[in-house]
């Protein structure tokens, strides 16, 4: 039997009485009543919309320039950078990110930014050397991969690409496509020797996994040998711990799961979407998981954590399985879910086809930062503004939430 410290019973109860207060608040407490000078720790997911490594050698590369300008105006505490290419064996685009684009001023207005980074591998790109989609076609070869356009638009997937990543173990046109990246700013330190990643953690072994069925037989849409070894994880999921300047420790939940659109009847898209949220939700509750070390563990119960990413599924509208931001994250007792980011009011007629939370530019909120009951939520914002003289970056908008230790 667990043994539950008297802090972690302070903790919840704690946290379920501030959540009760937090709950009339709502979206209430929008950006325009936003105290820039209050909060003690910003924290921010922005998709980047597929930035490959040779972006990152262009210096001139419009919108990395504009995604620079948006961070040293945001000037995020933690920062997770969705569709980051991972550049193997060492993952060093996102410290190319910063050295070539962060560290240096956008503008005479803005100020450079250092970080720290993380990066690890990636299911996207990598080809499983099955016939996954089941067109009859078994596509182990890489495609040619289209350059960015001259104004820094990601390549166009071509349908030979389409066919690569869709044989892939998570889609991608080329191994480490779609990636992601960790960055903490100078001060705080991100823990490397306590990470865990889930990159080949199975499918198969979640909790109620749902695996696809063929809807004309009633059996599995994997052949036993492909479902053995099927990831979860379309690209990875993370655990980072990250201490903060008064030695306060916070586990930073990473992950990108598919979209739960692009297949079949099957669904098997959605299904691993709702695996790879649900994976989360198991997670912090405290169901044993084994990493990529082989080391198998529960979360502590009373850890400090905030789950974050393009999850891609909004709890309101889309054709997401089973609600699973709403079933596995937003209702779990250990996510202080009162507060949602919405777009500041001067930007919403910009964007008049949009509800205040969609977080991406084709309709929907994907995009979450869902702290732990540790927190008090000072403000946050879906931040579509442009930043002055500089072209929009991606297709998404970066989100973030102020944060307070209770």
């Amino acid at each position: 039997m667990r043994t539950i410290s008297v802090r972690t019973i302070m903790l919840l109860s704690g946290g379920i009485v501030a959540l009760l207060g937090l709950m009339g608040m709502g979206c209430a407490q929008n950006a325009d009543e936003y105290n820039r000078n209050g909060p003690t720790l910003r924290v921010m997911t922005f998709n980047l919309e597929d930035i490959r490594s040779e972006d990152l050698e262009r210096l001139d590369h419009p919108r990395l320039l504009a995604a620079a300008a948006k961070i040293q105006e945001l000037r995020p505490d933690i920062l997770l950078l969705n569709e980051i290419a991972f550049d193997a064996p060492d993952g060093q685009n996102a410290g190319r990110f910063v050295e070539s684009f962060l560290s240096r001023p956008m503008s005479e207005s803005l100020d450079p930014i250092r970080y720290s980074t993380f990066m690890a591998p990636s299911n996207t790109g990598v080809s499983s050397g099955y016939d996954l989609n089941r067109d009859g076609l078994i596509v182990t070869d890489l495609p040619i991969i289209p350059e960015s356009g001259p104004g820094g638009t990601p390549g166009e997937q071509t349908p030979s690409g389409r066919a690569y990543g869709n044989d892939s173990w998570g889609f991608g046109m080329f191994e480490g496509h779609y990636a992601f990246a960790l960055l903490v700013r100078e001060g705080l330190t991100i823990k490397k020797e306590d990470v865990r990643t889930f990159q080949n953690y199975k499918w198969k072994d979640l909790t109620d996994p749902r695996p696809p069925v063929d809807p004309e037989t009633g059996r599995s849409w994997y052949s036993d040998d492909v479902w053995t070894q099927f990831p979860l994880s379309s690209k990875s999921h993370w655990d980072v711990p990250v201490e903060l300047k008064d030695g306060f420790v916070v586990h930073i939940l990473a992950s990108h799961p598919t979209p739960a659109a692009f297949d079949g009847p099957e669904m098997r898209n959605r299904l691993r979407n709702r695996a790879e949220i649900k994976f989360w939700g198991d997670y912090i509750s405290g169901i044993p998981k084994q990493d990529d070390s082989g080391a198998e563990s529960a979360f502590p119960i009373d850890a400090a954590f905030i789950v974050m990413g393009d999850l891609n599924a909004d709890p309101d509208e889309g054709s997401a399985i089973d609600d699973p931001v709403g079933t596995f994250l937003l209702s779990n007792a250990r996510i202080n879910s009162s507060f949602t980011p919405i777009a500041v009011s001067a930007d919403l007629p910009e964007f008049d086809t949009l509800d205040p939370d969609d977080t991406a530019a084709w309709g929907m909120r994907v995009d979450y930062v869902l702290p732990s009951i540790h927190f008090e939520i000072t403000g946050g914002v879906v931040d579509r503004s442009l930043t002055p003289g500089f072209v929009r970056v991606s297709d998404h908008f970066p989100v973030y939430l102020d944060l307070r230790i209770w």
